[in-house]
């Protein structure tokens, strides 16, 4: 134990999967930071501790499970001349739930108050822990196939998660502020999150997308949008400063 702690690459290899398991995670807290803003806003850091640990409790069962986890990357049967595995089925479902439940968030985010009015009532704490759990299996997998190609030893394995879930669970309540605040921000995340289900998609039929093409453009496109909320708001103080001058003439 003492010599696994000594050695440099081990450590490389720790701080290298804790910021890889924390740039694969950032798609789990956008999706669990929309579902619980659902919720009641005395519910929504339970949900999302609770889901953010669901998260690193599935992550590190998979890790122990990495037997089964190499048998399922065996063909299971052949669809349009592409082999088809258990792995393979995992990604697509994610990728078509991911698709269904964004596209369906969009909707009622257009539909306005109408929207919001329809969901009121459907959006219970034990459905939005479930469908956090779904997805988070989905993540988890991909995340773990990702940790078993770059380190051998399962304890450092276990180390990054824990580590990152952690980092993870101290910016999620920000990021869920900040997405539950600004319309704007919330539906570029929604389509941050159809374009991930594409990409899940894609690779559960063999065609892999870099999925840091997908990361920059979506900081990109975040990065954008924050200057104009900033520039939204220097314009509308001086409007508000002129309505409180006139109105005291």
């Amino acid at each position: 134990m003492i010599e696994l702690l000594s050695d440099p690459q081990v450590w490389i290899a720790f701080l290298t999967l804790t910021v890889l398991e924390l740039v694969l995670g950032i798609d789990n807290v956008i999706f669990i930071s929309i579902l619980v803003d659902k919720l009641p806003k005395e519910r929504r850091d339970l949900a999302r501790r609770i889901g953010l640990f669901l998260a690193m409790f599935m992550r590190i069962g998979l890790l122990f499970l990495l037997s089964w986890i190499v048998g399922m990357t065996e063909p299971l049967f052949s669809l349009f001349r592409q082999e088809i595995s258990g792995r393979d089925l995992i990604l697509i479902g994610g990728g078509l739930f991911l698709l269904w439940k964004s596209t369906k968030e969009i909707h009622q985010l257009l539909e306005g108050e109408r929207g919001e009015a329809s969901t009121a009532v459907r959006a219970t704490f034990s459905a939005v822990i479930l469908q956090i759990t779904i997805i988070d299996l989905v993540f988890s997998f991909d995340s773990i196939i990702t940790a078993v190609g770059m380190v051998d030893q399962v304890g450092v394995m276990i180390a990054a998660v824990i580590v990152s879930v952690l980092l993870m669970m101290a910016f999620a309540g920000g990021i869920g502020r900040v997405v539950s605040a600004h319309p704007t921000i919330k539906m570029l995340a929604l389509a941050f999150l159809v374009v991930i289900g594409v990409v899940l998609i894609a690779d559960g039929f063999d065609h892999h997308v870099p999925k840091g093409y997908v990361y920059f453009a979506m900081a990109f496109s975040v990065a954008v949008e924050l200057l104009n909320i900033r520039m939204r708001k220097r314009a509308v103080r001086p409007a508000e400063l002129h309505e409180r001058y006139t109105r005291d003439l």
